[in-house]
C-alpha cells in the first residue's frame, strides 16, 4: 500500500524565518533613536542588520569611516589610535550602565527604560572622583566666547583641549564632538589615575563608552614636581585657590600633556582619531579642569589629598631647615642670681591745676545727645583728676542709682527743659524708675549730697539724744507741736517736715497740705529752728 507523501519542511522553515524577521524589524523599530534637532547635517546611525558578528559595523556618519591603513600618518612620538571593542576592559572603573536618556518621539517607545545618568559617586574613594555631567552652554555665548578665547576658560584648560586637536587627524570630528560638548551630550564623567571615563549619547539610544588615556608619573618625576611647588609656597597658594600657575607647568615635569599624548577609546564603531564622542569627552575634561586643577594630578596618579599632605611635609621640613638658633649672649649664673639695685623711678608730672575742657561734639542725625556726651566727658575728666590728686574715687563707690541721681544733679541749669526731661527720661529708664523719681532724688542730692539721698530713701531709728531735744526747741521758738514719726517731725498743718540724718543734720521738706508728696527744701542745718527758716512755719501759728 502506498503511503501518502510526507510534507515538506520547507513551510515551517519560512515561517520561522518570517517570525524571527518580524522580530528583528518589531525591536529595530522599537529602539530606533529620533534624528537629533540640533545637528541637523548628522544623519541617524545605520542599522545593523545584515552585519556579521565578527564583522565591524559601518561609520556613524558618512566623513568617519576610516581610511585606509597606508594612508594615516604615522608618527614615531605620538601613540597609534586605539578603539576599544564593545567589551568592557577588565579594569575599568565603572561598570557599563544601560543607556542615556532618548529624546522622546511622540509615540509610546516599546523598549525598556533607559536610567537618566550612568554616575556612581557612591564609589568614589580617594583615587576616583565622580564629576556629574554638565550643563549645556548656550549656543550664541558659547560660539563667541570660544572664537575668542578657546573652548575652557582658563589657560590650563585651553593646554588640554590643544592636546586633542593637535593631535587629531580630523578637525570635522572635533567639531561636531565640540558641538556635542556644548549641548550637553556628555553624561557624568569619572577621573581615576592615567583615565577619564563617560558615556556620550549619539544618535542611538544605548551611549557609547568613551575612555581618554593618560600616562601616570612615576616616583622620581612626582618627587621633582612636589619639591618644586615646595620651593614656591605662592604655588601651593594657588593650588589651594583651585589655580594651576604657570611655574609649577613648567617646572621640568610635563604636568600638561603633549600633543598625541591623549589616548582616546570609545565603543563605537567610528576609527576616528579621536572620534567626536571622544573628542566631547576631551573638551568636557577641559571644563572640569577650569574648576578644579587637583584633577589633572589626579589623572597624573594621586588625590588632592596625598599631594596636599606632601607639600605640607616637605614645607615644614624646608621651614626647620632653615630655622637657625638664635647665639644667645651667655652669662654666668652667679652674675644673674646678683643682687642689683634699681634705678629709681622718675619724678612724677605734675598735677595739673584743673581738668580740661572736652571737645564739642557735633550732632548727628540718629546719633547720641552732644549736650549728653559732653556732660559725660567732663564728669570723666573731674573724676580723672580727683584720682590723681587724692587717689581715691568716691563715685566708683556708688551704685548704679545713685551715679544716675549724681549725673543729673550735676546738669547746669535750673527748671525742667527739654534737654532735661530728655537727660531724665534716659537716666530713669537705664535704672528702672521714673522721671519723677529721679527729679525728686536730684532735689535731695543738691540738697546735701549723697547723705540727703539717704535722708530722702532710708528712714531709721536716732538715737535718744539730740533728736528727742528737737520737739522742745521749736515749742520754745513759738512754733506748734510736730508729731514724731521715726526719724521725721512733722507740721501738725501737713505741710512742713524736718527729717534727722545720719550726718547730725536737719533736712527740711514741703508738700501740699493733706497729701503725702514731700519735696526738699532750703538748706539743712543742726539746729531744727534754722532748717525751717524762710520756709514759712511762722504763718501758720
Amino acid at each position: 500500500m502506498r503511503r501518502p507523501p510526507t510534507p515538506s519542511p520547507a513551510p515551517a522553515s519560512a515561517a520561522r524565518g518570517r517570525t524571527a524577521r518580524d522580530l528583528k524589524q518589531f525591536l529595530t523599530t522599537a529602539f530606533r533613536m529620533p534624528r537629533d534637532e540640533s545637528a541637523p547635517d548628522e544623519p541617524d546611525e545605520p542599522e545593523q542588520t545584515g552585519v556579521r558578528a565578527d564583522q565591524e559595523p559601518p561609520a556613524e556618519h558618512p566623513e568617519d569611516a576610516p581610511a585606509a591603513p597606508s594612508r594615516r600618518p604615522a608618527s614615531a612620538g605620538s601613540p597609534a589610535p586605539a578603539k576599544a571593542s564593545h567589551q568592557p576592559e577588565p579594569n575599568s572603573p565603572a561598570p557599563v550602565p544601560a543607556a542615556l536618556p532618548v529624546p522622546s518621539t511622540g509615540s509610546t517607545p516599546t523598549g525598556p527604560r533607559l536610567p537618566s545618568t550612568m554616575a556612581t559617586p557612591h564609589r568614589d574613594t580617594e583615587l576616583r572622583r565622580t564629576f556629574p555631567s554638565l550643563s549645556p552652554r548656550a549656543s550664541a555665548s558659547a560660539s563667541a566666547s570660544a572664537s575668542a578665547s578657546g573652548f575652557a576658560e582658563t589657560w590650563w584648560g585651553n593646554a588640554w583641549v590643544r592636546a586633542l586637536e593637535e593631535g587629531a587627524l580630523d578637525v570635522k570630528r572635533l567639531g561636531r564632538g565640540r558641538g556635542y560638548a556644548e549641548r550637553g551630550h556628555v553624561d557624568a564623567i569619572t577621573v581615576t589615575p592615567g583615565l577619564v571615563l563617560a558615556y556620550v549619547q549619539g544618535s542611538r539610544p544605548r551611549p557609547y563608552r568613551v575612555q581618554l588615556r593618560l600616562r601616570t608619573f612615576g616616583e622620581d618625576e612626582w618627587e621633582r614636581l612636589l619639591e618644586a611647588a615646595a620651593d614656591r609656597p605662592a604655588d601651593i597658594a594657588a593650588l589651594l585657590d583651585k589655580e594651576l600657575p604657570q611655574t609649577l607647568a613648567d617646572s621640568g615635569v610635563p604636568l600638561l600633556p603633549e600633543p598625541g599624548e591623549l589616548e582616546p577609546r570609545c565603543s563605537c564603531p567610528d576609527f576616528g582619531h579621536p572620534c567626536k564622542h571622544a573628542a566631547a569627552l576631551c573638551y568636557q575634561t577641559a571644563r572640569l579642569l577650569d574648576a578644579d586643577p587637583f584633577v589633572l594630578l589626579l589623572l597624573r596618579g594621586r588625590g588632592e589629598r596625598e599631594v596636599l599632605d606632601a607639600l605640607s611635609r616637605r614645607s615644614a621640613a624646608r621651614a626647620a631647615r632653615e630655622r637657625q638658633p638664635a647665639s644667645l649672649p651667655g652669662i654666668r649664673a652667679t652674675e644673674a642670681l646678683a643682687p642689683r639695685r634699681l634705678p629709681p623711678l622718675p619724678p612724677p608730672l605734675p598735677v595739673p591745676a584743673h581738668p580740661e575742657q572736652p571737645p564739642v561734639y557735633p550732632g548727628v542725625p540718629g546719633g547720641p545727645d552732644p549736650f549728653a556726651l559732653d556732660q559725660l566727658a567732663t564728669d570723666a575728666a573731674a573724676r580723672a583728676h580727683t584720682l590723681l590728686t587724692t587717689g581715691h574715687d568716691p563715685v566708683g563707690e556708688l551704685t548704679l542709682w545713685q551715679d544716675a541721681v549724681r549725673l543729673a544733679a550735676a546738669r547746669p541749669g535750673s527748671g525742667l527743659t527739654a534737654s532735661t526731661r530728655a537727660l531724665y527720661a534716659t537716666l530713669a529708664d537705664a535704672v528702672g524708675r521714673t522721671p519723677g523719681d529721679l527729679a525728686r532724688a536730684v532735689a535731695a542730692w543738691r540738697q546735701g549730697g549723697l547723705e540727703g539721698l539717704a535722708v530722702l530713701e532710708e528712714p531709721w531709728d536716732p538715737p535718744a539724744g539730740r533728736f528727742d531735744r528737737a520737739r522742745p526747741q521749736l515749742l520754745a521758738a513759738d512754733l506748734p507741736a510736730f508729731r514724731p514719726s521715726r526719724n521725721h517731725l512733722t507740721h501738725p498743718g501737713g505741710h512742713l517736715q524736718l527729717r534727722f540724718g545720719r550726718d547730725g543734720l536737719w533736712y527740711a521738706y514741703e508738700s501740699e497740705p493733706g497729701h503725702d508728696d514731700w519735696w526738699p527744701r532750703g538748706t539743712p542745718d543742726l539746729d531744727p529752728v534754722g532748717a525751717l527758716t524762710g520756709l514759712g512755719a511762722s504763718d501758720d501759728l
